[in-house]
């Protein structure tokens, strides 16, 4: 389904057309090559595109999970159900193997972020959103979390996320999340913000 909006339009991709999942794959690396989280993680610049797309490309992989592109392939997202989300920092082939030295860091980081996440009620989880660096500031962020948004309220579902930088907290608090307690940091990495959404009546 493809939504317009006044900003961009935003439309879910099907799991069968490679091409769309191939440039959800592009922009969410292009969207996060500059990001504290993502340099913390992959610190090598030669490997952290590769590294970068190995873990988005888990994400995709996860049962469930709800993939979106926004405007002319400019902006994705990924959203995983309420039950798919808990291990969302881990590959099935284990971070160490998957990731190299990488991988210790990523381990780290799920082990510090899980108990943050809530149990109170079923909820999205939005693992990431990115918009390509020429494009930020248009709306389409904007777009994206509207679109999913406005159903999670009709089925009364809440959304939770982590923030990886004060723009991106600042553009989540104004569509309705909040802060769930003190940021996250794991060693000397950058502080991640956990926020969480009730459903909009």
């Amino acid at each position: 389904m493809t939504v317009d909006t006044p900003y961009a339009s935003v439309r879910r991709v099907d799991e069968a057309d490679d091409a769309d999942r191939r440039a959800v794959l592009d922009v969410l690396t292009e969207a996060f090559t500059d990001d504290p989280l993502v340099r913390w993680l992959f610190p090598e610049a030669g490997s952290r595109a590769r590294l970068q797309e190995h873990y988005h490309r888990s994400l995709l992989a996860r049962p469930g999970a709800e993939t979106y592109l926004a405007g002319h392939h400019e902006g994705a997202s990924i959203w995983l159900a309420p039950a798919t989300d808990r291990t969302h920092h881990e590959d099935d082939a284990g971070p160490e193997t998957a990731f190299g030295e990488s991988g210790t860091r990523l381990l780290a980081l799920g082990r510090a972020l899980a108990p943050r996440h809530p149990d109170r009620e079923p909820y999205l989880y939005l693992p990431c959103m990115g918009v390509v660096g020429g494009r930020r500031g248009a709306g389409l962020g904007s777009a994206m979390l509207r679109h999913r948004l406005e159903r999670a309220d009709a089925d009364g579902l809440a959304a939770y996320l982590e923030a990886s930088s004060p723009r991106s907290r600042a553009l989540y608090r104004r569509h309705g999340f909040e802060d769930l307690g003190e940021p996250v940091r794991v060693a000397d990495g950058p502080p991640l913000w956990p926020m969480w959404r009730p459903p909009h009546r």
